[in-house]
């Protein structure tokens, strides 16, 4: 009965996950990182029964967006957030640039010894930002209160097929695409 009960949690956190990543690509392209709420959806038509028209009633839980986070660092947004325990996990989009492997010989280097500063984190945005190999993405990390974890990426501008085909967008999910990310909302669900 575990192993189906996991499998059930998991199988809600991946479809939380394509769901945050549908809502926020109606929006286009170009947007800050989003924090998405995951309440119960029973408990959230209990407290507000004017949204049953717009909510999926059989949904066992329902990403509720939050304010914007500060233009500032995201790790150290995360790091201060503390959930309620009505809470039951989060979810975050963000846009990001990926690169293949054997492009991070090009980018600068960066003396990890001593901490990666403000600076040498730009540096490496802008070098990765300005790649020829590089692919845009949206990456949705949502975990759980009681750990399952999904995510989803969708690449943008990604060649299939012929080279003169249209370039086009592809979904990638695996619940360890980003890990570290995956822990710093799992470290905001800590009581």
């Amino acid at each position: 009965m575990v192993d189906q009960e996991a499998a059930s949690a998991a199988a809600t956190v991946g479809s939380i996950a394509r769901e945050v990543e549908e809502f926020v690509a109606a929006g286009g392209w170009q947007q800050p990182p989003q924090l998405f709420a995951l309440v119960p959806t029973a408990e959230l038509l209990s407290q507000q029964p004017e949204l049953a028209d717009s909510l999926d009633p059989d949904a066992e839980l329902t990403p509720v967006a939050q304010d914007s986070l500060p233009n500032d660092d995201l790790a150290e947004a995360l790091a201060t957030i503390a959930w309620p325990e009505l809470v039951q996990g989060c979810a975050l989009a963000q846009e990001i640039i990926v690169l293949p492997p054997d492009a991070e010989e090009e980018l600068p280097e960066v003396d990890e010894s001593s901490g990666v500063s403000a600076t040498d984190v730009e540096r490496l945005k802008q070098a990765a930002a300005g790649h020829p190999q590089r692919t845009e993405a949206r990456l949705v990390a949502a975990v759980l209160r009681d750990g399952p974890a999904a995510c989803v990426m969708r690449l943008r501008g990604v060649r299939t097929g012929s080279d003169d085909a249209e370039p086009g967008e592809e979904i990638v999910e695996h619940p360890e695409l980003a890990p570290n990310l995956v822990d710093a909302l799992r470290a905001t669900l800590l009581p």
